[in-house]
């Protein structure tokens, strides 16, 4: 069974052009854009392994989601992407973090 990986986004879009771009990862990728949809893949999908959230996001509703996500899940690791290298750099960084965190490979 695969891992599964929660992407977090301001964007359907970028959600879904991620999921596409890293489709060669053993892994399953569900995809949210707010508070609601974070519970609700949360309470739905036990599988959970990470969860990857974008920079998009104001920093309001993530400090927010980060609680909702510890709170129902204190067992997953969240990975919190920086606004440096733009909504480009978000497969990149979901790459990284499932090849170290999941896949335990070194960088």
């Amino acid at each position: 069974m695969r891992p599964v990986v929660l992407l977090v986004g301001r964007l359907p879009a970028v959600v879904e052009t991620v999921a596409q771009e890293l489709d060669d990862l053993p892994v399953q990728w569900l995809g949210a854009h707010n508070r609601e949809e974070v519970q609700a893949q949360l309470e739905n999908e036990p599988g959970i392994a990470a969860v990857v959230m974008g920079a998009g996001l104001e920093d309001r509703l993530r400090g927010e989601l980060i609680g909702v996500i510890a709170g129902l899940r204190p067992d997953i690791c969240i990975h919190v992407k920086d606004r440096a290298s733009g909504s480009a750099g978000m497969a990149a960084f979901a790459r990284r973090v499932v090849r170290a965190d999941l896949l335990g490979e070194l960088a």
